[in-house]
């Protein structure tokens, strides 16, 4: 059996908290206005991780799958959203809402303007699901971490 301590010896983890309940929200701040901010946020933290972690490479498509998780948690979800990247072999996006909903893949047509957010973590990521919690939902993705050559 492996102990929670030696596991995360061997993952290096982030954990960021990027949208707030809804009793602790700016009135003054529209939805819209807050869902680019915490995408925008939640981007840059990914984008910061990964030059530290030496895995650069994987920027485009690791930021495209954690803005789709993002948006859909934002956009379908119940506050407060989550974010936390795992690096080990792989690179694990999770991204947990309040919601017990599981997005599900579309096959959005090409006059449809949403649709194909699911659809594209489905094409990027090497696996991808929905894990249920007693507080909601975690949708994460995973990529095999292949570190930059210098």
């Amino acid at each position: 059996m492996v102990s929670v301590t030696s596991l995360l010896g061997v993952l290096d983890l982030s954990i960021v908290n990027i949208a707030l309940p809804h009793e602790q929200r700016d009135p003054h701040i529209s939805d819209a206005d807050r869902s680019w901010v915490a995408i925008a946020f939640a981007l840059a933290e990914v984008s910061a991780k990964l030059t530290g972690w030496n895995l650069e490479e994987m920027a485009f498509t690791a930021e495209l799958i954690i803005s789709e998780l993002v948006t859909n948690a934002i956009r379908y979800g119940v506050p407060p959203v989550h974010m936390r990247l795992l690096r080990g072999t792989h690179l694990v996006m999770e991204v947990s809402d309040g919601s017990s909903t599981s997005p599900h893949l579309r096959y959005a047509t090409a006059v449809d303007e949403g649709g194909r957010g699911i659809f594209l973590v489905a094409q990027f990521a090497e696996r991808w699901g929905t894990r249920f919690t007693p507080n909601g939902k975690i949708v994460w993705a995973e990529q095999l971490a292949l570190a930059s050559v210098a």
